[in-house]
């Protein structure tokens, strides 16, 4: 299972890569794994708002239905439609290809993007699918 040091992740299994103000989100290997083969994912719209621990989509495997949480509050700038056609490059790719959407976050204090609280490390995210067992 491959846990990128330099992403953020969450307890639902999805990373987070930040650049500027934009956010790029998916799901992680172990979640791909744990889904099984991924036949279609509904993302959000270019537009739509997101919130924090909420759902925003859906990832349809062979095995399951699971919801996509958003990981941080935002406005949905992209999402990947290469998922539209080949929806299997979330099992290929988790973290490359297999990107689901991206956001525009809004600036902290310091006119930095702002992390939102609770995202875990790699470390913690390995020591969490450990746990899961």
């Amino acid at each position: 299972m491959s846990v990128p040091a330099e992403l953020h992740y969450t307890e639902e299994h999805e990373w987070v890569s930040i650049a500027g103000d934009t956010a790029t989100v998916g799901i992680t290997d172990y979640a791909a794994q744990q889904l099984g083969d991924v036949v279609y994912v509904s993302l959000p719209a270019a537009g739509a708002a997101v919130t924090s621990g909420e759902p925003c989509g859906e990832v349809e495997s062979t095995k399951s239905v699971s919801d996509l949480y958003s990981p941080l509050d935002g406005e949905v700038v992209e999402a990947n439609e290469e998922l539209d056609d080949d929806p299997g490059l979330v099992n290929a790719e988790p973290y490359g290809a297999g990107w689901m959407f991206r956001v525009r976050i809004p600036a902290g204090s310091g006119g930095e993007a702002a992390l939102p609280p609770g995202l875990l490390t790699a470390a913690e995210y390995e020591e969490l699918t450990k746990s899961a067992g």
